[in-house]
């Protein structure tokens, strides 16, 4: 039923997205006669169908600007800043962009440097974000100058071979110009001299940073044929994710502790199952808040974030002998934020007694309705039940995330939706979808062109719809609407 088309292939060659050269000339036309511009088309379809975002991590020592950065390049005040190193937040990932380009943005800014001794814990942070970073803005005090800290840092940064931009932080005047002119002295090129709190200096270290990122990120899954597809196993600490790892695995891989938090670092595992061979991250617990965290439960959450960005499908893990949490919500929305496959896999179910489960099933349709597409499994990691649903709920996420919907059969489908279920008529008007069309995959992005504002309850029902009829069993959707401008309405 669903057609499954893979987004190596046209997508990339003509930048129409994931639409075909005849396919994109006829969608156009339509898009004429309907009087929409059609550069404006055309920008549409490129910003649904651009995939995976590349992705730019900020790291440096503690107290150095790294937040006040982050706020500076996302426009928004929602990295936590205060005077005093170490301060964190909930999220470490955020959405940016600059000169019209789209990426996402790490901050490393949290971690307690007493943990590990100092040195030890700048280099930890700055490696967990490295690895899931398509380029790096390393940030230097420029007052101070380079620390021995520093020099730890670039040594990692040579190591890892990514593109790096050297921010010269604090130079809030001509005076420290000077004073970021010798930062030269780290061999990792110009040094951008900028204030963050000011504003002062970030444009142009922003477009080096777009210099430096990918136009898209080099995917690092589904590039050879047959090749292990990657599965992120996250979920709280001692939920039984090791557990599980051991038990598809068949043998003692992971230390499993009844002590919360055992796992620090996700550990890669080719694991063979059913009949196919999975490359399974296992991601150490994410906590409560990020900001009560102890450092080294920092780095999970970053290696979490990590693990998920480089993932296609994500298995959450929830106790089911538990009510299910804020933390178990957050997780789950960490990984369709994320654009990934998703599978909910409830743990101990042959613990539950008959009430517990009555409890637990009222729990999940209220607290994961907005999730209800995701497929489910009931699991017991420790004595291997329904280990054999697993394989299959992933492989049923993973053809969602895949699916793709060729535009005429789409605009068939919203021509009998829209016929049979107008949009509400608002201040005397009933905008329509007029047309639409399916712009990429992994996840699938839908961009929809309207004669008026279409409200989020119809958006809604347009994907509960899209979902009954074509399936995306196991993945997010994305739905923009382009709304015709009144100067293309008279030209019709």
């Amino acid at each position: 039923m669903n057609d499954h088309i893979h987004s190596e292939g046209s997508g990339e060659e003509h930048d129409h997205g994931a639409l075909g050269d005849a396919e994109y000339a006829e969608f156009m036309e339509l898009a004429a006669e309907e009087g929409f511009d059609i550069e404006e088309v055309e920008g549409a379809i490129e910003a649904a169908g651009h995939g995976p975002l590349p992705v730019l991590a900020v790291v440096g020592r503690p107290n150095v600007g790294k937040s006040t950065l982050v706020n500076r390049i996302i426009g928004r005040r929602e990295a936590v800043v205060e005077d005093k190193p170490g301060v964190t937040r909930d999220r470490v990932t955020y959405e940016a962009e600059w000169a019209g380009r789209r990426f996402k943005v790490v901050d490393t800014g949290g971690w307690e440097q007493d943990v590990l001794g100092i040195d030890a814990s700048v280099a930890a942070q700055a490696e967990y974000a490295i690895e899931a970073a398509d380029a790096v803005v390393f940030v230097v005090d420029a007052k101070v100058g380079a620390t021995d800290t520093d020099e730890a840092v670039v040594r990692l940064l040579r190591k890892a071979g990514k593109p790096v931009v050297l921010c010269a932080n604090k130079v809030d005047g001509p005076s420290g110009e000077a004073d970021a002119a010798y930062l030269w002295s780290l061999g990792l090129g110009e040094p951008y001299p900028v204030s963050a709190l000011h504003g002062r200096g970030t444009g142009d270290m922003l477009d080096k940073v777009l210099e430096a990122l990918p136009e898209a990120p080099a995917q690092t899954f589904g590039t050879a044929v047959g090749g292990p597809r990657r599965v992120a196993l996250i979920g709280r600490p001692n939920v039984g994710k090791s557990s599980l790892l051991n038990k598809v695995a068949g043998e003692e891989r992971v230390v499993v502790n009844e002590l919360a938090g055992t796992t620090r670092d996700p550990v890669d595992e080719l694991i063979e199952l059913g009949g196919k061979t999975w490359k399974f991250v296992d991601t150490a617990g994410i906590r409560k808040r990020v900001h009560l965290q102890q450092g080294a439960d920092y780095y999970a959450s970053l290696r979490t974030a990590a693990a998920v960005e480089k993932a296609e499908v994500a298995v959450v893990l929830i106790d089911a002998s538990e009510s299910i949490s804020v933390q178990d919500q957050r997780i789950v929305t960490m990984a369709v934020e994320a654009g990934r496959a998703l599978v909910v896999a409830y743990n101990k179910w042959d613990t539950l007694d008959e009430e517990r489960r009555y409890y637990l099933e009222r729990e999940i349709e209220t607290e994961f309705g907005q999730v209800a597409w995701a497929p489910r499994v009931n699991v017991s990691a420790q004595t291997g039940r329904h280990m054999e649903k697993l394989v299959p709920a992933i492989e049923t996420a993973l053809a969602g995330w895949e699916t793709r919907v060729p535009t005429g059969r789409l605009n068939a489908f919203l021509g009998e939706l829209v016929a049979a279920h107008p949009h509400p008529v608002r201040g005397g008007k009933q905008p329509r979808i007029l047309f639409g069309t399916q712009a990429g995959t992994k996840p699938p992005r839908f961009v929809l062109f309207a004669s008026g504002f279409i409200e989020a309850g119809y958006r809604r029902f347009i994907e509960r719809r899209l979902r009954e009829e074509f399936g995306f069993e196991g993945t997010p959707i994305h739905i923009s609407v382009r709304v015709r401008e009144k100067r293309g309405a008279k030209k019709k």
